[in-house]
């Protein structure tokens, strides 16, 4: 059933159909708007094909040469609840069902046949001189074939990447502005090691695999006996060969946590009863993520092999971590990829041999290195930024929002009073006036400024 029609600013970030109830919709996160939204409609058509549930496109406009003056989807009310609305209210057995349900509807994505890496997208929408494959299977119902085309996703088009001309860096710096050089130097070092991170031998793991880019719960819903009805926000996702699309989804994951990362089953501590209110209360979040994280895998290896696999192929978070800091748009951070290279070069015998079929003999030498000082420096920053990025999840748990910062309309003065009342907080507990001053200078939760950051 359709519901209303309605078009937006692209300009504007905007709610999606999960919240406004299924509608016409002109995605917020901008360039390439062509790309984009051609991208994102080609996808959802060819899941449904496959019998992925996804809404049905009644129509779309990928340029803004159109009576409504903008790009728009035009799609179907998603049925069910919305997963994001129930999470944190559903008891362990549920949470166990929506988990399972999850990583089968991954294990049919990921099964998938694909002949290359990139955005899929209708052939019709691509000009006939752009770089694309064609996906051999039969046409759609309305006649247009599919092929994989430019990658769309966000970190490769973020802002005016080619044209940065400012310094800038986080507080670990000392609030320092920050040369992107360092990065560059980083960047270098990385296209040296790159060929020797692919697992050569292994089709299966260098397979072009297609996954969602966001499985989080308010991008699913479910049905009343919590069967996903629909899987929405598909715009600026790309097929990657597997073993850099593997990974248990953010919202499931607790790396970093000793319980979670030996996969031991979690339980409550054993002195749970004598504990003070505040800390059963923390307790009892904390086993909701390390269970959240062992239900993920324990299906996995049950209902995804393949993905299991890959999940637990050698130095797989490394190298995943490597790509994925390397393709990153720069903000500042000189730091994440320069301590994965010192990673890796101290692990560089033991990937080179998992990563390729070669005797130990023809291993060749580590093509990077790094000085003492250089190790020293860059660990030391690597744990302040760690230490950094706990205080900014506590503060977000604190006023409720996620690494996003999206929240609902009838939410929004709610969660505005509680972020108004930290940063009242942080001011009176700073020691100096110019800790105030910095604090206010760089409040984490001010507007950001993107003409700067562009």
């Amino acid at each position: 059933m359709l519901s209303f029609i309605q078009a937006f600013d692209c300009r504007k970030r905007v709610l999606n159909s999960s919240h406004i109830g299924g509608a016409v919709l002109c995605w917020s996160w901008g360039l390439p708007k062509h790309l984009v939204i051609a991208s994102e409609v080609a996808t959802i058509d060819f899941l449904r094909s496959h019998g992925i549930p996804v809404p049905k496109i009644y129509s779309y406009s990928a340029t803004s040469e159109n009576p409504a003056g903008t790009e728009y989807l035009f799609m179907d009310l998603v049925r069910g609840t919305n997963l994001g609305d129930i999470w944190f209210d559903v008891s362990e057995k549920a949470r166990i069902t929506v988990v399972t349900k999850l990583v089968e509807l991954e294990s049919r994505l990921f099964a998938l046949p694909l002949p290359a890496s990139g955005s899929l997208y209708y052939t019709k929408d691509l000009p006939a001189d752009s770089n694309k494959v064609e996906i051999p299977i039969a046409e759609s119902a309305c006649g247009r074939g599919f092929c994989i085309g430019p990658d769309t996703r966000l970190g490769l088009w973020y802002g005016k990447r080619l044209n940065i001309q400012i310094d800038r860096g986080p507080q670990i710096y000392n609030y320092k502005k920050q040369s992107p050089f360092e990065h560059l130097y980083s960047l270098e070092k990385y296209l040296r090691i790159a060929p020797y991170l692919i697992p050569n031998g292994n089709e299966t793991l260098a397979r072009p695999t297609l996954r969602h880019p966001g499985l989080q719960p308010n991008n699913v819903f479910v049905s009343d006996d919590l069967n996903i009805t629909g899987l929405i926000d598909w715009q600026h996702w790309a097929i990657l060969p597997l073993f850099l699309q593997c990974g248990i989804p953010n919202s499931l994951q607790n790396y970093g946590d000793s319980v979670s990362d030996s996969l031991t089953p979690p339980q409550l501590p054993h002195n749970f009863d004598e504990l003070s209110e505040s800390e059963q209360f923390e307790q009892v979040m904390l086993l909701r993520r390390r269970q959240l994280h062992y239900f993920y895998v324990a299906a996995t290896a049950k209902f995804n092999p393949t993905h299991y696999d890959a999940l637990t192929y050698d130095f797989s978070i490394l190298r995943r971590k490597l790509f994925d800091h390397a393709s990153s748009p720069w903000e500042g951070d000189n730091v994440s990829l320069k301590t994965d290279l010192i990673h890796l070069e101290r692990n560089w015998s033991n990937i080179t041999t998992s990563s390729s079929s070669t005797n130990n003999d023809a291993r060749p030498p580590c093509p990077i290195a790094f000085s003492e000082d250089e190790v020293s420096e860059s660990l030391r920053l690597n744990a302040a930024q760690a230490d950094a990025d706990e205080q900014l999840q506590a503060c977000r748990d604190a006023i409720g929002i996620g690494p996003e910062g999206w929240v609902t309309s009838e939410q929004y003065n709610e969660i505005k009073g509680r972020e108004s009342k930290l940063k009242a907080d942080a001011l009176e507990a700073a020691e100096s006036e110019e800790e105030r001053l910095r604090l206010c200078e760089h409040w984490i939760f001010d507007d950001f400024d993107e003409e700067e950051y562009s």
